[in-house]
């Protein structure tokens, strides 16, 4: 009900038993008792509507499970482990459900990583992001939207999702290519996005830089090899998308660098595809985590904080497993699971680089290591 006209049906209840009469002689001192009396009568009504709302301070910044309400988180992500989601939010909303009484449904969103990262920053309200790499994480941290602890409240360091780098041949795979040597050879044409552009396209640099560093060379000697590699470069495509694009649809390159998840997802659509993985790889980590800034504001932090957990679950890798990622922690232990990968017998992290934030600055910032070896091409 309006609140001014709660006020008058109330003051028709007071008024009569304040005496009141316009033709008294005391009109005066009765006009200021109804004025009064309104101003109470109106301030009651007021501050009865607010009570009703129950939207004070503490109550949105109390956890959501004591709320007794339901719960919306927003998860915003890269594109490709959307199918492992569809099918692991679902059994997360059971368990809560069963566990809390509460109902938990997802707005999601899904998009290129960097773009998914500027987006956030820009000011889609995320809960949780799960990005394709620790570089786009360290931008939240660094735009204040990711406490820099992230890393360590995660099981995994935060890493949700492991896969390497694959090489995707032509039919046959008629140049025979077998490692990321092959790439340097002068017979064989390759295509990759540019690392300046893509996060993808960084991981197959690092994968080339490795292979250098695990054989036994050093610094000078990676350089050069990645330098040469990179001459034979058909196509440096902005993103992985047209990367890919140019090597399937186009019929540019011998060879094309990308996800093994991804490949195996591209198979298990029904695409022909020929891939080999090499035996010295880099282990592609895909970082969960919480948006600290949005779900203290939202009041989701624990319903955030559990799905992070939940997704480290044996339940909920077994579903990023049938997505092609790899395996780890006791599911590695699975013969039935790790067979289905060709084997990786050196894998490198990317702390052995000094983590994203070192790796940005030496190799991808403007002037570093990648603009010297794109110059020489």
């Amino acid at each position: 009900m309006n609140v001014w006209r709660q006020a008058w049906n109330r003051l028709k209840q007071v008024v009569p038993r304040s005496g009141f009469r316009f033709h008294s002689q005391r009109r005066f001192v009765s006009l200021f008792v109804v004025g009064a009396a309104l101003s109470l009568v109106v301030a009651a009504c007021s501050g009865n509507n607010t009570a009703s709302t129950g939207s004070s301070p503490a109550n949105s910044a109390s956890p959501a499970s004591a709320q007794k309400k339901d719960v919306e988180l927003t998860l915003v992500a890269y594109a490709i482990p959307k199918t492992a989601h569809d099918a692991i939010i679902p059994k997360f909303a059971e368990q809560w459900k069963k566990e809390h009484g509460q109902t938990v449904t997802f707005k999601q969103s899904y998009g290129g990583s960097g773009s998914q990262t500027r987006a956030v920053i820009d000011g889609l309200e995320a809960d949780v992001v799960h990005l394709a790499l620790g570089a786009d994480v360290l931008k939240l941290v660094q735009a204040g939207f990711v406490n820099s602890d992230w890393d360590k409240r995660a099981p995994n360091g935060g890493i949700v999702g492991e896969t390497v780098a694959a090489i995707i041949t032509r039919e046959g795979n008629p140049k025979n290519i077998k490692s990321f040597n092959d790439l340097t050879r002068s017979d064989v044409k390759w295509v990759t996005a540019d690392p300046k552009t893509s996060g993808g396209a960084r991981w197959n640099f690092i994968a080339l830089w490795n292979t250098v560093l695990k054989s036994g060379g050093d610094e000078a000697k990676a350089k050069d090899f990645v330098t040469n590699a990179y001459k034979n470069v058909a196509v440096l495509a902005k993103d992985a998308r047209e990367s890919t694009d140019a090597f399937s649809k186009q019929g540019q390159g011998d060879a094309l660098i990308n996800y093994e998840n991804e490949v195996i997802l591209a198979k298990q659509k029904g695409e022909k595809l020929e891939y080999v993985v090499p035996e010295v790889n880099v282990s592609i980590d895909t970082p969960v985590a919480v948006v600290d800034k949005n779900v203290d504001a939202h009041g989701t932090r624990e319903v955030a904080e559990a799905f992070v957990k939940y997704l480290f679950s044996d339940e909920a890798q077994q579903e990023f497993s049938k997505v092609g990622y790899r395996p780890f922690g006791d599911l590695a232990k699975d013969k039935s699971l790790a067979e289905k990968y060709p084997p990786v017998k050196q894998a490198a992290k990317i702390s052995e680089f000094g983590g994203w934030g070192e790796v940005q600055k030496k190799f991808f910032e403007d002037g570093a290591v990648f603009d010297e070896i794109r110059a020489a091409r």
